[in-house]
């Protein structure tokens, strides 16, 4: 197969404006327990907060034993968002990023907490995967670590526990287990009581996690294990109020006597200590149970907290999008390389895909953020060919959508896949009705627009064939071709695709022009 030297360099010419400094940057961290916004200056490599709020939300609660959200949840969650929402004003959309994690990972009936939120906000909602979730994480600790050298990043949320071993800013593994303060309060402290015997279930439970990945980080080795976020800052404050652990560092021994001071209290609602919020004070045990479980699996002596968790991460990982830099670029130069991508094939399916694009861009109301994603598809669309030939698109697309791709939030995937998967042959009705309706228009529209770049190239020509015009009426499409001789191979392909077009519901017309009375007319 052909190396795809050139596809990596399209890859990084891909389109997009490079926005190196922006002023104002906001994120939204749609937690399983907290709700979090940042909203800060980006200035000379650093982020300068302006605001910085937090409530407990406890998303994760609100999930019944069929994984639906309830409506009480949802209620919480938009009462939050409503008082953010003033504090983004002045804030454009395109510099503002809204990630939800493991609840709404979860949750069957996501959707419908993201349709109201995206109408109240303004802005849109991306799901993101847990390893995803995890690099995001080592992105906002690193930045606020000065020292050097590999560390291993540990994040006890609501939901789901990430951790990251890196150096620098580069994260050499990268993983997140089903275990949270707010899904284990719910399993082993149910009505509540606090014992010996609950917590060490907890525990327990935390360890049959940790096996998984314990043995892999333990040779990997790490020089300076940190915690973020709020479990962790939590017990680091209440050992410190108790004098058991220096500042913002929690000891084995701090942990054993704190461990010791929860079971005494008997009861989740007799939590309180100095230095705990009442707030965290319910899933304070079931959080403490987990780190206990850490630091036994890896056997740790010390663990300090440090500032800098998923929001901050995700507006650095902001500043680098669109950019030479933006990560989903390093994930689809793997692809490349892995799948061993026909190179000359993907430039010509790309440059046939920019010049239709150009042609209907202002018809259909095509964003650069959408031109990009064309562009990627247009890359990607032969992935699929490494596992068979035979439906190869609907092995792209399965690659796409359900491999770990850093940078790409779950939506970015899903229509990455779905564009994949719509490239040839009959059009997928039922993944497109599928799709959220807000996305069904503008992704229909990328993917028969990706499906005639392809045709074009049916032949796999040495160079992009020469594009024929392409009108958009509403969301019918013209294309004129024109032609010196008798129908041969391409005339007969866009007859099939303008069937095809027909038994989806959409109209292709095809008009051919013979290149002698087109001369004579010009």
């Amino acid at each position: 197969m052909t190396q795809p030297t050139d596809t990596l360099s399209a890859l990084r010419d891909s389109p997009g404006e490079i926005t190196p400094d922006p002023t104002r940057l906001a994120a939204i961290d749609l937690g399983s327990n907290s709700f979090h916004l940042l909203v800060a200056n980006y200035q000379d490599d650093r982020l300068q907060v302006v605001a910085r709020l937090g409530e407990k939300v406890q998303l994760a609660a609100g999930l019944d034993d069929d994984g639906m959200l309830s409506e009480e949840a949802m209620s919480r969650a938009l009462d939050c968002l409503n008082r953010f929402a003033p504090f983004l004003e002045d804030i454009p959309t395109s510099r503002l990023r809204v990630v939800g994690t493991n609840a709404l990972r979860d949750a069957e009936n996501s959707q419908q907490l993201i349709d109201r939120a995206e109408a109240m906000l303004g802005a849109r909602i991306e799901i993101i995967a847990g390893r995803e979730e995890a690099r995001l994480i080592y992105l906002g600790a690193a930045h606020a670590l000065a020292e050097s050298g590999r560390r291993l990043i540990v994040d006890i949320g609501g939901g789901s526990t990430e951790f990251i071993i890196g150096e620098q800013f580069e994260p050499r593994a990268l993983e997140s287990l089903r275990m949270g303060c707010v899904t284990y309060t719910q399993q082993f402290f149910t009505n509540g009581e606090i014992s010996e015997k609950r917590m060490r279930q907890a525990e327990l439970a935390a360890l049959s996690e940790l096996a998984n990945i314990r043995r892999p980080y333990l040779k990997l080795g790490w020089e300076d294990p940190v915690g973020s976020s709020g479990t962790i800052k939590a017990a680091a404050a209440v050992l410190a109020a108790a004098g058991d652990a220096p500042e913002g560092v929690i000891t084995h021994e701090g942990l054993a006597r704190l461990r010791k001071r929860l079971i005494k209290c008997r009861h989740l609602d007799k939590v309180d200590m100095e230095g705990l919020k009442t707030d965290r004070a319910r899933v304070f045990p079931a959080g403490i149970a987990i780190l206990s479980a850490i630091f036994e699996a890896f056997d740790l002596e010390r663990m300090r907290f440090a500032d800098g968790a998923l929001r901050e991460g995700v507006l650095y990982d902001m500043v680098g999008r669109n950019s030479p830099e933006d990560s989903r670029l390093k994930s689809l130069e793997m692809l490349a390389r892995c799948y061993g991508v026909d190179t000359r094939q993907a430039d010509n399916v790309a440059a046939t895909a920019k010049t239709l694009l150009n042609q209907v861009r202002e018809a259909w109301d095509i964003d650069e953020d959408q031109a990009r994603f064309l562009d990627w598809a247009c890359w990607m669309h032969e992935i699929g060919q490494a596992i068979s030939h035979s439906q190869f698109h609907r092995h792209g697309a399965y690659l796409l959508e359900h491999s770990d791709l850093s940078g790409f939030s779950r939506p970015e995937q899903r229509l990455l896949a779905f564009l994949v998967r719509a490239h040839r042959r009959k059009f997928p009705l039922k993944e497109w009705q599928a799709l959220p309706a807000s996305e069904q228009t503008s992704h229909q529209r990328l993917a028969r627009l990706l499906r005639l770049a392809v045709l074009l190239n049916h032949s796999r020509p040495e160079s992009p064939p020469e594009v024929p015009r392409l009108e958009a009426h509403g969301e019918a499409l013209h294309l004129t071709t024109t032609s010196s001789d008798e129908p041969g191979l391409m005339a007969t392909d866009l007859e099939q695709e303008a069937r095809y077009m027909t038994n989806a519901g959409f109209e292709l017309r095809v008009e051919t022009v013979e290149l002698r009375a087109a001369g004579r007319s010009q």
